[in-house]
């Protein structure tokens, strides 16, 4: 039994009611249950999947809980928005969406190709960097 987290955007009445009334609503589309069997997540999991074709363009649901198999140790599960792909590399979930209209692509592709100029030795953000000991590496 692990915390259960849901979080809304834009759903209709019946999301938010049903929610409300297996989490506890801590904040405004924002339910958690602090213990919740992983058969009853998987029953509002079902429910809500029932209902998705009500789901706006602009609306869903994010459902998050502590899972030991799961990459980064949290389980997920999305309904809706976002618009992105989980991947799991190496032990972490990525988030990957694809690039739209309103995306620059052109200066992107630019951004890409751009070569970054040199550092100068006196540049302040040098002092980030750690000084080479050139005897100590060798």
């Amino acid at each position: 039994m692990a915390m259960t987290i849901a979080v809304t955007r834009n759903t209709p009445d019946r999301f938010n009611g049903f929610l409300a009334s297996c989490m506890q609503e801590i904040a405004p589309g924002v339910y958690v249950a602090p213990v919740l069997k992983k058969a009853v997540r998987e029953r509002i999991w079902h429910v809500m999947l029932d209902w998705a074709e009500l789901l706006p363009p602009d609306a869903g649901v994010v459902l998050f809980w502590k899972s030991r198999d799961a990459p980064s140790g949290l389980g997920i599960r999305l309904l809706g928005f976002p618009k992105k792909e989980l991947l799991d590399h190496e032990g972490i979930w990525l988030a990957r969406r694809a690039l739209t209209s309103t995306h620059d692509t052109a200066e992107l592709l630019d951004l890409m190709d751009h070569d970054e100029p040199a550092l100068a030795n006196d540049d302040p953000t040098m002092d980030l960097v750690p000084p080479v000991d050139d005897e100590a590496a060798t």
